[in-house]
């Protein structure tokens, strides 16, 4: 479920949110799954570091098709994986084969250059007609990591927390106190929350945040945000009011410091520039293993298109 952005995602910028503001995510696909991205949008590319937050649409739920991703590379972000339902076997360059269930983490750190497979896997015959169904997401990685080394990590176990009325999952960051064991390079906050009522929502008046209803519309605070779209909510807020009309209730909560830096995002790659990613467009591209290295997948490696900026001289 990672990627890619495509050119209009490439070529929005950060405006500053000044009121909570609902934008509607869009349709796209992976391979042959049916996807909601809600993240980049329009004039708002990252919410503090989350640069990319693709949605599974649920019109795929009754006949879904397979999910299988071939060997691809990234570079400057970590993918933050988050299953709902099925299981899926991560691959990658490090060697790591690691499955990954509903209610546990993978989070894979590129650094410098990275690539991973993922395949959608029937683990016993009472789930082999479970959907695989989730969120992946990315982190763009600060100047100070994103030229580093690479990582992953697998977390089966993640803390708790009552909300009022809610109770959430922490998959990253810390909220009051309830800290998830993911290592991050810039402080944020990744949230599963599920609403039995209506809640007030601390948070930190340092991060910008985004609402994302998973499967019922939410009212974030006085704004309709329905499923396949997201509230983007401003710096300063101490805290934000939740409620649906009906119960249980899920939505992702993320947010964070302000990246502070500019970023250029294409295909699988999250840089600062063109020239960054045309770089490593060309090393996936020659089959670059001291940046990229191979996957143990049997699935067919993914070729990388002409970035758009060399496509009159690049065939």
């Amino acid at each position: 479920m990672s990627g890619p952005v495509d050119e209009r995602g490439a070529t929005t910028q950060n405006l500053g949110i000044s009121a909570i503001e609902v934008r509607e995510g869009r349709q796209t696909r992976i391979g042959d799954l049916g996807i909601l991205r809600v993240l980049p949008t329009k004039n708002r590319r990252t919410v503090g570091p989350w640069c990319f937050v693709d949605l599974m649409e649920a019109g795929d739920v009754d006949r879904p098709p397979p999910l299988e991703i071939g060997p691809h590379p990234h570079i400057g972000l970590s993918t933050v994986t988050w299953l709902f339902t099925g299981t899926v076997l991560h691959s990658d360059s490090l060697g790591t084969e690691q499955l990954i269930r509903p209610g546990q983490l993978n989070l894979m750190t590129a650094g410098r250059g990275i690539a991973h497979a993922e395949e959608g896997v029937d683990i016993g015959p009472t789930l082999d007609d479970t959907p695989i169904m989730g969120v992946q997401m990315w982190l763009a990685q600060s100047d100070a990591t994103r030229h580093g080394g690479s990582l992953f990590q697998h977390l089966e176990a993640l803390p708790r927390t009552e909300i009022g009325e809610g109770e959430a999952t922490v998959f990253v960051g810390d909220h009051l106190g309830v800290a998830s064991p993911a290592s991050v390079d810039h402080p944020a906050i990744g949230l599963d929350l599920t609403l039995g009522g209506p809640i007030v929502l601390p948070t930190n008046p340092s991060f910008e945040h985004a609402i994302v209803p998973i499967d019922r519309p939410v009212a974030v605070d006085d704004h309709i945000t329905e499923p396949g779209s997201l509230a983007l909510v401003p710096l300063g807020r101490t805290e934000i009011r939740l409620t649906a009309r009906s119960h249980p209730a899920r939505v992702m909560v993320l947010g964070g410091e302000p990246l502070g830096e500019t970023v250029k995002m294409w295909w699988n790659f999250v840089a600062r520039s063109e020239n960054e990613i045309t770089e490593a467009w060309r090393d996936w591209q020659t089959g670059n293993e001291d940046r990229f290295g191979p996957v143990p997948s049997h699935l067919p490696r993914i070729d990388a298109p002409p970035p758009p900026w060399l496509r009159s001289t690049e065939r």
